[in-house]
């Protein structure tokens, strides 16, 4: 194949977790070209909610323009369920925003590619994906469309296009996969008597059904039916088959018509066993798969996105090693491997039966304790994600509170510091003056703001990661340039030649 065109990186699969990474890429200056299969965002009844680390982070980018006001000590909390079950509570403080949001995936999709084109990323829409091959120092794709095939070479290749990817198995990327317990169909259909059926969750014969009620309109119906044999993953949904399913769990009729919607899903898992071959790379969907229970799949490859997104610009753009892309699989791949832990979790307490009941009862009563509830809350919503692998302090990993600052050109709030995607180094007014002159050689990636907290911190010095999560922290005692240089170098390449460190608030003046 003899390349058309050459791009930085090109991302297989524009859905939100692509679109999102494209406008990260962007962001940063990466030549970025997107492909996606559909001439427009889909709009399916899928993927809707946005958990507490998600909207943490789109606040910080400024994807969302939510208000937030509050502080870090009081909590918003709103009621959740684990498998089917309510009782559980999902908080956030309240300077972070709302604990859960919900937002359709087409409008997410929409604002992130919007976000994307405005900042140069080249949006391509009804082509797909068919072929790759890595090819030393880049790799050759190929295209099709409706003018044919094309090829296109990039120096790194993403695959966000979904459970079945093709960029998975074109790399030769293997997975550990588990088989499915239950089947469900999920449709966007008119109920003929909304006022009869239950809405929300109920446990009925040999399964559960999941109602978004809509007396006006369409309504959302989804299945998880336990009987076996289970039908195919890939044999397609029909409304007839969703009705008798909804009627057999709910042992009622249940009348629906006008599908606008319909598809099935599964409790199968696929873990991939690294997140990264060469230039190639996986995110979302085609890297993990799970039961959408708990609406934890969008949220995790948005992480994702947020993860790889600058550390494949540094490396893109030779600022840093290849090797910083290892910590991707490293960070990332073990937080899918818990949210598939919790998922099969709660799939076997949906299983139907009356063995199954008390695993049931004693469940919700763990759940009402105080510990335990927020363990699990935490978890779904992705706040307990701590990247502390060798951490030197009790910050390192950690996400970085959306604290209010003091700085020389007034208040700011760590979310208003990270909007343009810059690294933030921190300094309160205890740390060494030396730490900035420190900085110097990292001052067209890095950002640094003199600023004092209006409630403790904890730390004089601190290095935010784009991510929002902290990269280094230390008390002034323990602040030493030398350790600063190290951490910088450890995570965004080597310092180029000196240049004078920025003494206040400002962009950094471009590589």
């Amino acid at each position: 194949m003899n390349p058309h065109e050459r791009t930085t990186v090109l991302i297989a699969g524009g859905g939100p977790v692509g679109m999102l990474l494209a406008a990260e890429l962007a962001q940063q200056r990466i030549d970025t070209i997107v492909i996606e299969q559909h001439p427009e965002p889909p709009d399916v009844p899928r993927a809707g909610t946005l958990h507490a680390r998600s909207v943490q982070s789109l606040l910080r980018r400024g994807y969302l323009h939510t208000a937030f006001h509050g502080s870090l000590t009081t909590c918003h909390t709103v009621g959740f369920h684990f498998g089917g079950q309510p009782g559980l509570e999902i908080s956030a403080p309240t300077a972070e925003g709302v604990p859960i949001l919900n937002r359709p995936q087409q409008e997410l999709e929409q604002v992130f590619e919007t976000r994307a084109r405005a900042l140069g990323a080249d949006v391509r829409r009804g082509l797909r994906f068919e072929r790759l091959r890595p090819r030393g120092d880049a790799v050759q794709a190929e295209v099709a469309g409706p003018d044919g095939r094309y090829v296109v070479e990039a120096a790194y290749v993403v695959g966000c296009d979904g459970a079945r990817s093709t960029v998975r198995e074109e790399a030769g990327i293997e997975s550990t996969t588990t088989p499915p317990t239950f089947s469900a169909l999920i449709g966007r259909v008119r109920l003929l008597e909304p006022h009869r059926v239950p809405p929300g969750w109920t446990h009925g014969r040999d399964g559960w059904t999941l109602l978004n009620v809509n007396p006006h309109g369409h309504s959302r119906v989804i299945t998880h039916d336990f009987r076996r044999p289970l039908p195919s993953r890939r044999a397609p949904a029909h409304l007839d088959e969703l009705r008798r399913t909804t009627e057999h769990i709910l042992g009622r009729p249940v009348p629906m018509d006008r599908p606008t919607y319909l598809s099935r899903f599964s409790d199968f898992t696929r873990l991939a066993d690294t997140y990264r071959s060469g230039r190639i790379l996986l995110a979302g969907d085609a890297a993990h798969v799970h039961a959408p229970l708990g609406g934890q799949g969008l949220n995790t490859g948005l992480q994702d996105a947020f993860n790889l997104g600058w550390k494949l610009a540094l490396v893109a753009r030779a600022d840093a090693p290849p090797a910083l892309l290892d910590t991707y699989t490293r960070e990332r791949l073990p937080v899918a491997a818990k949210v598939i832990a919790n998922t099969r979790t709660q799939a076997s307490l949906m299983r139907p039966g009356p063995e199954y009941d008390p695993l049931r009862s004693r469940t919700r009563e763990l759940l009402r304790q105080p510990r335990v509830g927020r363990e699990v809350a935490d978890e779904i919503s992705g706040q307990s994600v701590a990247y502390t692998r060798d951490a030197e302090s009790a910050f390192e990993g950690r996400f970085l509170p959306n604290h209010r600052f003091r700085t020389d050109v007034g208040p700011r709030t760590t979310a208003e510091l990270l909007t343009d995607g810059f690294p933030l180094l921190l300094l309160t007014p205890r740390a060494d003056p030396a730490l900035a002159e420190a900085a110097a050689g990292w001052s067209d990636r890095l950002l640094v703001v003199r600023a004092d907290g209006e409630e403790p911190l904890g730390w004089d010095a601190l290095v935010c990661r784009p991510d929002g999560y902290t990269a280094w922290a230390a008390p002034a005692s323990d602040a030493v340039p030398q350790a600063l240089a190290a951490a910088l170098t450890r995570w965004f390449g080597p310092a180029r030649t000196p240049v004078p460190a920025f003494p206040y608030l400002g962009a950094p003046t471009a590589p």
